[in-house]
């Protein structure tokens, strides 16, 4: 691959495919089983990964990077408190109501 990744960096299968068909190249990758502070680690979510371990360097990193979460995970949102994105809460996320949106 034309070095998209680095050597040893943790990517999801999906990722990986989806690069391999944009470089038009075969990819090789070995797939592993992670743990679950690694697994933790390795998520999307800044907030969801700075709520399990490293906290500060997490959070640093993410400011640093000018990183967004955009809450889509149930981790994410139970850690602000928010209403999670499953059952009746799925339908207030996808369609919140007028008096909701004043509310905003």
């Amino acid at each position: 691959m034309s070095n998209v990744f680095l050597p040893r960096e943790l990517v999801g299968l999906f990722r990986a495919e989806r690069a391999g068909r944009a470089l038009d190249e075969s990819i090789f990758y070995r797939a592993i089983l992670l743990g679950v502070t690694k697994a933790s680690l390795n998520t999307q979510s800044f907030i969801s990964e700075a709520s399990f371990q490293e906290t500060a360097r997490v959070l640093a990193k993410a400011a640093l990077r000018g990183r967004i979460d955009w809450l889509k995970g149930l981790k994410e949102n139970v850690v602000l408190g928010r209403i999670l994105p499953i059952g009746t809460g799925l339908k207030k996320c996808v369609h919140p109501s007028r008096h909701e949106k004043a509310l905003l």
